[in-house]
């Protein structure tokens, strides 16, 4: 499976992750949502992130530009700086 551009860490019981959530779909930006409450895998994935080792969610990655708890004007910044574009 190819991995998406934006990768979006979080937890689905998480607000600021629902928050993410519509805001990406909302912008028509194609992105990967990854539960790390369900899924190991995405945790060990965010943990290898930070020197802490910590689950720190939401974290939001734009191709390889790491972003926690961005607001919109960070999120439209860097998808553009990558040339990332609405679908």
């Amino acid at each position: 499976m190819s991995r998406k551009d934006i990768r979006l860490y979080g937890a689905k019981r998480c607000h600021k992750t629902q928050f993410y959530i519509q805001l990406l779909s909302e912008r028509n930006l194609d992105f990967e949502f990854l539960d790390v409450e369900k899924e190991e895998t995405a945790a060990q994935e965010l943990r290898a992130l930070y020197k802490t080792g910590k689950l720190h969610f939401p974290t939001i990655l734009i191709k390889d530009k790491r972003l926690r708890n961005p607001s919109v004007e960070e999120i439209e910044k860097w998808s553009d700086k990558k040339g990332i574009h609405a679908t």
